[in-house]
């Protein structure tokens, strides 16, 4: 099975020059937990989550009119539609990430979570083992 088969298409995205009170608008409107960030072509160039607005905006006392490109994940990572799923899953686990943004032809078209794939019964383990991975602190916690 390929990614193309359980990604969420038509995501909203956010450009770079957005404000994390329009991020922060958005994913609520949407109930969702990240936006991916692309330039003016949809080429994804980062992804902001929820967290990255309370670790690198809130916490710093930075507002709401801070820019987007400020605290957004730079080195975003990408799969394609044609990508095994079992590849996405161990992406995910290896770069503890639990979305991944779906490109082709250097634009965005859709973006796959750890969720789509734990909602196929036959890949639930992987997916779980993946989530396990994910959520492994990347540094002792003290």
């Amino acid at each position: 099975m390929k990614v193309r088969d359980v990604m969420t298409s038509n995501v909203s995205t956010i450009s770079t020059d957005s404000t994390i009170q329009d991020a922060a608008y958005q994913m609520k409107n949407l109930d969702v937990g990240s936006i991916p960030v692309c330039d003016s072509s949809k080429r994804p160039v980062g992804i902001v989550t929820d967290r990255d607005i309370v670790i690198r905006n809130v916490s710093e006392g930075m507002g709401g009119n801070t820019s987007v490109d400020t605290v957004m994940t730079k080195n975003v990572i990408t799969v394609s539609p044609d990508t095994d799923i079992h590849e996405a899953a161990e992406i995910m686990s290896n770069h503890q990430i639990r979305r991944l943004p779906v490109v082709e032809n250097n634009k965005i078209i859709g973006i796959v979570s750890i969720g789509d794939l734990a909602v196929r019964d036959i890949y639930i383990n992987e997916a779980g083992d993946a989530l396990s991975n994910i959520s492994q602190p990347s540094r002792p916690v003290i």
